[in-house]
């Protein structure tokens, strides 16, 4: 008996790592479908595909690690037999700058690929949150045109039209790393003893959907009391200082500050309306502070370069519009930056009514090729969270995740002739029909169950009977699914034995095909 017990304890138990998922068929398929269409749109636009290995050396992750300060931390790692450390990827961007920096002096340039695939982040799991996803990227890597950023976000929405995401439902965002950093010079925090109050600030800033603007401003200044009375401390700007950040985030007055920002200095953008336009907040003008930071303006004038491109492109702002609230959160990002907003309303975990948000983003990243090489590799990219744009979509009735139709089973009445069922399966399947013939070993009712819960939409039948008469029996599942809903005793059942045809073996393939296309129409 101890032995037994012993025995019995030793078995692994069936169950998942926290923070992992099993993805069952009909997401599976419905995820193919809409990976598919955009692969579609990337591949419009001229991308091409690219497959990078889900283990990299630690060091070629470097320290540019999701919402993570301190190098290496979030991801999971180990030791090969040579003693080097390796690590599952955390995003397709860091072994992407690899490849190009491996392969530079080969690939055309600018290099446009895009990529699917798993990735891990060793994080605390939560609702919705898991600690090995999909993401699907796009990148330019080799130029520092922002007519490269401005596609981006064309193919961005384009993309999310092609799943089924309706105009009007979503908006491409954009802002600019560099406007951050030169509204960081104008209000005197650009000492690097300021980093923590910066990143407090942009912390705050990025919550403006969530927060609104009180909400901000509180965590802009001392700080902010939730509904459940918890505080987070605010940045403790003074007065004047985040009055400019909120006129930031809430003008909607800009002007053209300087000729050396105007189209006529532009050859890219000749022939398109209106001049580079740039936000001044109020606050500055009064304090007579003006916008002495190049790096302002140069971030503003490409902001709105995006915006011209677009817009010359038939891309108004109800599809791509600067966004002043976009911050983006890894450290690598060093110009444009750009999220993708659902906008229709969903139920979020606690009941309430909220806008969908965020299913990717992006922007560009000029420094992490040239951790590589040591000179500057310009590149942009836009990465999308598969599951949560699949969510999306399931919340929008778009994923087509109704019971997928399984094969025609083939059931085996005498399993001594197996090579005839096999045969009837075969020539089914020559004709582009989706078959199986039951390779189980129990009767005629549980095959039936099998073929229902494997959506089945008939089953080919031929016993002793049919098989005298060079016949079979196509059952038709869907149909009597439907009949069997109205029948309420046995005796009519028997009598109008509901969607059950038998055709000569010949005309096996043709009956099936019309059932099939009964069901698809």
């Amino acid at each position: 008996m101890a032995k037994d017990d012993k025995s019995k304890d030793s078995r692994p138990k069936a169950r998942l790592p926290k923070g992992m998922r099993d993805v069952p068929a009909a997401e599976v398929r419905g995820m193919e479908r809409m990976l598919g269409k955009i692969r579609g749109v990337y591949e419009l636009y001229g991308f091409e595909p690219l497959a990078t290995s889900a283990i990299e050396f630690t060091e070629a992750l470097g320290k540019f690690l999701p919402d993570q300060d301190r190098p290496n931390a979030g991801v999971f790692s180990f030791q090969d037999e040579d003693g080097d450390w390796m690590s599952l990827r955390y995003d397709l961007t860091a072994p992407l700058a690899r490849y190009v920096a491996e392969n530079y002096d080969a690939l055309p340039k600018p290099y446009r690929r895009y990529q699917t695939g798993s990735v891990w982040r060793n994080e605390k799991p939560g609702p919705g949150r898991f600690r090995e996803f999909v993401q699907f990227d796009c990148d330019t890597v080799g130029t520092d045109n922002v007519a490269a950023d401005a596609e981006i976000c064309m193919m961005a929405a384009d993309a999310l039209e092609a799943i089924g995401v309706p105009r009007g439902q979503y908006i491409i965002q954009f802002n600019n790393r560099k406007v951050l950093d030169g509204l960081r010079e104008l209000i005197d925090l650009g000492s690097s003893d300021f980093d923590a109050r910066w990143l407090t600030v942009m912390r705050a800033i990025d919550k403006l959907d969530r927060l609104g603007i009180d909400g901000v401003k509180s965590l802009l200044g001392k700080g902010r009391k939730d509904a459940s009375g918890d505080f987070t401390a605010g940045a403790q700007l003074e007065d004047w200082q985040a009055d400019v950040l909120i006129e930031f985030l809430t003008t909607n007055s800009f002007h053209n500050p300087s000729d050396a920002v105007s189209p006529r200095n532009n050859p890219d953008l000749k022939g398109m309306k209106g001049g580079i336009m740039v936000k001044i907040p109020p606050t500055l003008q009064r304090l007579g502070k003006g916008l002495n930071s190049a790096k302002y303006i140069e971030g503003m004038s490409e902001c709105d370069r995006i915006r011209l491109l677009a817009e010359y492109a038939g891309y108004g702002e109800d599809r791509i519009r600067f966004t002043p609230s976009v911050v983006r959160g890894l450290e690598y990002y060093t110009g444009p930056v750009f999220e993708a907003e659902l906008t229709f309303q969903v139920k979020n975990e606690d009941g309430h009514t909220v806008r969908f948000g965020a299913v990717g983003g992006g922007g560009r990243y000029d420094g992490l090729v040239a951790r590589f090489m040591g000179t500057p590799v310009p590149a942009t990219g836009f990465s999308i969270g598969v599951s949560r744009l699949y969510s999306a979509l399931k919340a929008l009735g778009k994923t087509g995740t109704e019971r997928a139709r399984g094969p025609v089973l083939v059931l085996v009445m005498d399993k001594t002739d197996l090579g005839t069922y096999q045969a009837l399966a075969t020539r089914l399947r020559t004709a582009g029909i989706a078959a199986e013939m039951y390779v189980g070993t129990s009767g005629m009712k549980p095959q039936m169950k099998y073929a229902d819960k494997r959506g089945s939409p008939c089953v080919v039948i031929q016993g002793g009977d049919e098989k005298a008469k060079g016949e079979v029996t196509i059952k038709d599942l869907i149909a009597g699914a439907k009949a069997a809903e109205a029948i309420t005793d046995r005796a009519q059942w028997t009598e109008g034995r509901p969607a059950q045809v038998s055709v000569p073996e010949a005309d096996m393939v043709k009956a099936v095909q019309e059932i099939l296309a009964r069901h698809t129409a």
